[in-house]
């Protein structure tokens, strides 16, 4: 049976709570298709910082490196400014293992109450896929920003590197192209 080796950072809040369960849903997954898992956890997120002053050690990345994932819970606490634990924790992991994308199935299934009253099960189905290093995430100046024009319309600057805009379908359309939207479109 093969095992994989997983490191678990569960973080702050949410993180704490959603882990558990997502690891407990993960084991029964392997019993039922044949593949198991050995977890590591790691300590690192806002109470990490509050003890020792930094979000995780700075041979963090090379603790990760011999995994073959990451689970990742939730950063973040009311004490501490957003970009303490980005650029502490979140963006070099993202950085540092080229991870490009933020892929989120979402799909409303039977039996489920959601505020998309009058849907049915199957009607939703999309595949949410954002950036995790480049766009606002880059940090550069002068882009990154999203700037509210007036109602409904939008302007939209980000920076992105060659080998990020290549490593997607060049037949889809950028959602991510500077430029102006009307009305959601």
């Amino acid at each position: 049976m093969k095992t994989y080796r997983i490191a678990v950072i569960a973080g702050d809040g949410i993180g704490c709570e959603v882990i558990p369960v997502g690891s407990r849903l993960l084991e029964e997954a392997g019993k039922q298709f044949g593949f198991g898992f050995h977890w590591t956890q790691f300590p690192w997120g806002s109470d990490y910082y509050f003890e020792t002053g930094s979000m995780m050690p700075p041979d963090g990345l090379d603790q990760l490196r011999s995994f073959d994932a990451i689970y990742f819970g939730a950063v973040g606490h009311p004490r501490l400014q957003d970009n303490l634990t980005l650029n502490g924790l979140l963006l070099p992991i993202r950085r540092g293992f080229d991870q490009y994308a933020c892929v989120r199935p979402s799909i409303l299934y039977p039996a489920v109450r959601s505020p998309l009253a009058g849907k049915s099960a199957w009607e939703i189905d999309l595949v949410i896929v954002r950036e995790n290093t480049e766009g606002e995430y880059s940090q550069v100046k002068s882009g990154g920003r999203f700037i509210r024009a007036r109602a409904m319309r939008s302007q939209c600057k980000r920076r992105f590197s060659r080998a990020g805009a290549q490593s997607g379908s060049s037949d889809l359309p950028s959602s991510s192209r500077a430029g102006e939207t009307k009305n959601g479109s």
